[in-house]
């Protein structure tokens, strides 16, 4: 699946959700928000995400979406130690809604987006995690760089 089809799909997760302040949202806004907070350039930024999963608490969750099977949710309020507090507040401000719409709309979307970014066979994650030793490579890699 690309990127951008990837980006609508998430977009209508958060247009779709119980929160009536993303509603109303142009799709094409909240691909563009999602673009800025998760990608980087080409797809979902999984190196950061998987970082920050791991100093977080929160790489079972994470894995869930990169692996096969049923993709484990995420707590609203867990999201802003998984993408930082600057994205969300930035995902806020660019669709005009409260902080913790934005915290919900990104507990809604960042599963599928992640699981749909990750699903192709051989998927990007497989491959970015073969080229570092597998998970405990990545952590290392990451270690040595923080």
């Amino acid at each position: 699946m690309d990127w951008t089809k990837i980006l609508m799909m998430g977009a209508e997760y958060i247009r779709n959700n119980d929160d009536q302040s993303t509603s109303d949202l142009d799709v094409s806004q909240i691909m563009g928000a999602l673009q800025s907070v998760l990608g980087n350039g080409s797809g979902v930024d999984l190196a950061s995400l998987l970082s920050r999963a791991q100093s977080s608490g929160l790489m079972d969750v994470v894995q869930s979406w990169i692996g096969s099977g049923e993709n484990a949710p995420i707590d609203p309020q867990k999201v802003t130690e998984l993408v930082g507090s600057d994205k969300v507040q930035a995902l806020a401000e660019q669709l005009g809604i409260s902080h913790e719409s934005a915290q919900k709309a990104l507990a809604d979307a960042l599963p599928n987006v992640v699981d749909q970014a990750t699903n192709e066979e051989p998927s990007l994650a497989q491959q970015l995690l073969e080229q570092v030793g597998g998970i405990e490579g990545a952590m290392n890699m990451f270690k040595k760089l923080f």
